[in-house]
């Protein structure tokens, strides 16, 4: 008898831990991927200097701000299995996007932050897309 208790306290274990484990992940990613877009859209926080050191247009502020808010939004808001996944695949695109962008224009920043913060950001999301429950799979 202890021996199954063992093995069904374990089988609830499991997926209450990767529920938590996926919810922390994809609250910290949401947060900042709607923080950094809404710095975007207001352009504050150095951000008119990041574009302007990869010599983008600054309208590029908008367009990116745009799509980070709804891609955070579509990672938290129920149901919607396939948005989520594209709302994924934009923010690993922008985010690695981002960093190729600064390694190719050598705007590395201070130790490197400029390719590292994207970078983190993509890992992030990668684990929140690997943690997700079965009601946001396709």
């Amino acid at each position: 008898m202890v021996i199954g208790a063992e093995t069904t306290a374990k089988a609830e274990t499991l997926p209450r831990g990767k529920t938590i484990a996926y919810w922390s992940v994809t609250a910290l990613l949401a947060a900042a991927i709607l923080m950094s877009g809404i710095g975007q859209l207001m352009r504050l926080g150095g951000n008119v200097e990041l574009v302007a050191n990869l010599d983008y247009p600054l309208y590029v502020l908008k367009i990116l701000g745009i799509w980070k808010v709804l891609g955070a939004i579509a990672l938290l808001v129920p149901g919607f299995p396939r948005l989520k996944e594209w709302a994924h695949a934009g923010i690993f695109f922008l985010m690695t996007g981002a960093a190729f962008s600064h390694a190719l224009a050598d705007d590395y920043g201070d130790a490197g932050f400029n390719l590292i913060l994207p970078l983190f950001y993509a890992a992030l999301n990668i684990a929140s897309w690997a943690l997700r429950p079965k009601s946001r799979k396709l």
